[in-house]
This record gives C-alpha cells, structure tokens and sequence, in this order.
C-alpha cells in the first residue's frame, strides 16, 4: 500500500542567503542515488523484496546490498529474512527513523530550491 508523506512533521528551513554557510548540512546517507532510491520505494511500499529492489532501481545484488546495510545499520530500514520454501526471502521495510529521515531530507531539498530560484513577483494579467 502506498501511503503519502507527511511534511507537516518538520517544516521547511527557511533559507535566506544562498552562500554555502547558509544552507544547513542535509543527510548524506539518505543523499546517494541507490539509498535515495531504497528509501522511497519502501515510504511508497509497506514492504519490499531484495528481488523487488533490485529490480525497481536496475541495480546488482552486491550495490544493493551494501546500500541497504547502510540504511539498516543507521535504523532507517529494517530486514527482517525467511524462507518460502526452500528459497531465502529477504524483505525490507522503512522504520519511522527513516521515515522522519526521509521527510526531513525532502523539506530541506524544498528548501533549497525555493532559496535557489528567483523569487517571482506577481504580475497582473
């Protein structure tokens, strides 16, 4: 099931000089491409398969596996493994850790696109 975030959880920083020192550090372990990836799929998911990940993000079993130890050694994701069979079934979940992880990175990206864009002033049309 897919479930919405909530950004009211943590409002957006207010950002407003554009200089580096100004724009406050943001998660660079939920910033890497493969983990940014592994997170939104699960906040879009309640659960995936190591299967499923590696499909949706066209990645091989090694990158994915070493990103998603990241994420669960930091708390952000949980794995929990089984068997169906005789087959080893690996499957992930976003933890509420990674879920306020996840927002927070997202409110800080808004941020910083709306202090990097030229405020627009209203015209009259």
């Amino acid at each position: 099931m897919a479930k919405a975030l909530s950004r009211a959880a943590e409002p957006a920083p207010r950002l407003k000089k554009t200089t580096p020192e100004a724009i406050p550090e943001f998660d660079r372990l939920i910033h890497e491409r493969a983990r940014l990836g592994i997170v939104s799929a699960l906040a879009a998911n309640e659960s995936l398969t190591f299967n499923d990940l590696k499909r949706l993000l066209a990645t091989t079993d090694g990158n994915l596996s070493v990103h998603a130890r990241k994420l669960e050694e930091a708390g952000y994701i949980t794995c929990s493994k089984s068997f169906e069979g005789r087959l080893p079934k690996t499957e992930y979940a976003l933890s509420s850790t990674g879920r306020k992880a996840l927002e927070k990175y997202l409110n800080h990206m808004e941020a910083l696109i709306h202090a990097m864009r030229p405020q627009q002033k209203e015209r009259p049309e």
